[in-house]
């Protein structure tokens, strides 16, 4: 095989929860080319997979095009670039969008000449993420989708998703210091908390005022920390307002990271950090895969655990209510009850349990649900 092509859409925590497959599919094709299609970003705030995948051997190059395009003009131009290619495989990491949508993406590779597919979801039992067999205790238990993309394409082999190698995005030495110099001697010296307020989507915004509450109280718990803020250039208000909680209860020096590092570089950020306070998001998913416990306050706007932060030592705090898994991004009739029923203190005392916690004995992310 000389040319294989990966397809996966999504932008910041989409690529990483796709690590372990991309690792895979880098030890199966060692010498070939491999090449990513993905989409252009369609929000300012959602990085492209380049962002993160650039300089980590994974991927050789990117075909791009806009999602849901119905331009006959770029469909032809996406299919002359892929039939020139010439790929020997394609290696499917698809979003469940549906056993018919997947069929349509089938056609269209075949038409793109690739007669070799590896993990096209064109059955139900490949597009959903299964009860985990750990409890058999229903909904909490859902396959992270991590394990679904690499459980469709098994065939390749055992992707090893509770090793850390896996989720590896290969920062270079020049990114960390990066990483270090933006953060600055004084917060260095420091035990350190990462903090991101901001989201994309409305119906995971916690709100301003009680991400202030809970740094005033963090502050409290935690003396002498530095405090990271990270996210987009846009977000810097925001994190700014929820940060005066933090200095107004005496807590150590505050960092403003929006919209200095790449994310790669705020991965490294991360790396330095003892704890990682967020959303559902990109930023939250940068930390785990550097192996930083997360306290993640979570919508009920997809089913549990899906999108949960893998790995060892996380804490989320999800509610569930009657209307989870609507996948809604604004949320106006239910007023957002499964989020902004959340407390303060309900997250503080997560924090809590994920500073003490034993990690070793953690096998996944752990959640405070109600």
């Amino acid at each position: 095989m000389k040319r294989v092509l990966i397809y996966r859409l999504g932008s910041l925590g989409d690529t990483l929860v796709a690590m372990p497959a991309l690792h895979l599919v880098k030890r199966v094709f060692p010498e070939a080319e491999r090449r990513l299609l993905t989409n252009f970003p369609v929000n300012v705030k959602a990085p492209p997979a380049a962002s993160i995948l650039d300089g980590s051997g994974l991927v050789d190059g990117y075909f791009r095009y806009a999602v849901g395009t119905r331009s006959l003009k770029e469909l032809l131009k996406l299919w002359w670039e892929l039939m020139r290619w010439k790929p020997d495989v394609l290696v499917y990491l698809g979003a469940a969008r549906g056993v018919q949508s997947a069929a349509r993406d089938a056609a269209f590779f075949r038409i793109c000449g690739i007669r070799k597919t590896v993990g096209i979801p064109l059955t139900e039992a490949l597009q959903k993420n299964h009860f985990g067999a750990e409890t058999g205790e229903g909904l909490a238990y859902q396959e992270p989708e991590a394990a679904r993309l690499t459980r469709n394409i098994l065939s390749l082999g055992d992707a090893k998703l509770k090793d850390p190698a896996s989720w590896d995005l290969r920062l270079s030495d020049a990114e960390r210091t990066r990483a270090g110099e933006a953060i600055g001697e004084d917060a260095m010296r420091l035990p350190k908390i990462a903090v991101s307020v901001g989201t994309k989507v409305q119906a995971k915004d916690w709100g301003q005022e009680n991400w202030r509450a809970l740094l005033a109280k963090v502050a409290e718990r935690f003396p002498k920390h530095a405090l990271l803020l990270a996210g987009a250039p846009e977000e810097s208000a925001a994190s700014e307002f929820a940060a005066e909680g933090w200095r107004e209860a005496g807590g150590g020096p505050v960092v403003n990271l929006c919209g200095v590092l790449t994310p790669r570089e705020s991965a490294a950020a991360f790396s330095f950090a003892k704890l990682f306070l967020g959303h559902d998001s990109g930023p939250m998913h940068l930390a785990a895969a550097v192996g930083t416990p997360c306290v993640a306050i979570f919508a009920a706007r997809n089913i549990p655990r899906v999108w949960f932060p893998f790995g060892e030592g996380h804490r989320v705090v999800y509610h569930e209510v009657d209307c989870m898994g609507c996948g809604l991004e604004t949320c106006t009739v239910e007023r957002k009850k499964c989020l902004l029923s959340i407390t303060v203190d309900e997250v503080t005392q997560a924090i809590d349990d994920a500073l003490g916690l034993d990690r070793a004995a953690q096998g996944t992310a752990g959640m405070v649900q109600r």
